[in-house]
């Protein structure tokens, strides 16, 4: 019954991947973010072509900018984001570990250390670094904490359910068994679970960033122009247009709302985060003192 589980889940998978490649193509997103839905997709299968649905893919022509400007759903690319980036680094280190017959700690060090390497120095820093105005070392340094607060909270959910399901699989520690994929998928569906609230709390305090809005030059000017002339006074209308030519007739923002929506100014004070980065901390070795309680 488990086996006929798991291939179920693959091969609803294998469908879900297939339809995101194909559909995303024309959702007005981020390079970036499309393939951090495509990476999600990937490992959570269903689940995340449900979120791509339900918080990205442009429901009518001309209305992504207003479908995903709702917090919520920023607050769910934001950690989409983070489980993309995240989620490569922690089950190549899992994939490592297992070759290397590492210890159940060394396990998680090795986790951890790969999953925070890729999801910050790439698809944080790198990746995002137009936000902190092209610089890659003060991206870096812009995203180091936000990253550390959500990579903590995401791999106390995966540490917690991989210790539970691994042992409980048959192969679920063998990189070459289905096995050990199912595990991986379920534990990185929980980690996003997990994480969500503490994106939600640093998309609220301009720590991160969620949704985009990027079209070509030419339809953002057709979709944008309507929007101006109803929402701002014309000293800004030729603003917003000068910004749209500075796009160098590639790319632009639907309009001129979501274009400052998008550079992060952080609004929380030092006490806020020194306890969350205390709450964050805490989670993560509750999680690891109880993972290896549950492992044989």
């Amino acid at each position: 019954m488990l086996d006929g589980l798991m291939l179920m889940w693959f091969i609803q998978t294998a469908l879900a991947l297939a339809f995101v490649i194909i559909d995303i193509k024309r959702t007005p997103e981020s390079p970036v973010m499309k393939w951090a839905f495509v990476i999600l997709v990937a490992f959570t299968g269903p689940l995340g072509a449900f979120f791509y649905v339900l918080g990205c893919r442009e429901p009518l022509p001309g209305t992504h900018a207003q479908y995903v400007s709702a917090k919520w759903r920023q607050v769910l690319g934001s950690t989409m984001h983070c489980a993309a980036g995240d989620g490569v680094g922690i089950i190549a280190g899992a994939v490592i570990a297992s070759f290397l017959l590492l210890p159940h700690l060394g396990d998680i060090a090795l986790e951890y250390a790969l999953g925070f390497a890729f999801g910050w120095a790439f698809f944080q820093s790198f990746a995002m670094r137009d936000m902190a105005g092209g610089s890659y070392l003060r991206s870096l340094k812009m995203t180091f904490l936000p990253e550390f607060l959500s990579m903590n909270i995401l791999m106390s959910g995966m540490t917690l359910v991989l210790a539970w399901l691994q042992p409980r699989l048959p192969g679920g520690d063998d990189p070459g068994h289905p096995g050990f994929w199912f595990a991986m998928s379920m534990s990185l569906t929980a980690g996003f679970v997990c994480a969500y609230p503490m994106n939600w709390w640093l998309v609220s305090r301009g720590l991160k960033h969620g949704m985009f809005t990027i079209r070509a030059h030419a339809e953002s000017k057709k979709e944008a122009a309507p929007m101006d002339e109803m929402s701002m006074p014309p000293s800004e209308h030729g603003e917003d247009h000068g910004m749209a030519e500075m796009a160098s007739g590639e790319m632009a923002a639907d309009d001129h709302a979501q274009h400052q929506g998008h550079a992060m100014a952080p609004k929380a004070s030092r006490n806020e985060l020194m306890r969350m980065t205390l709450i964050s901390v805490a989670c993560f070795a509750v999680a690891v003192v109880l993972a290896t309680l549950l492992r044989p």
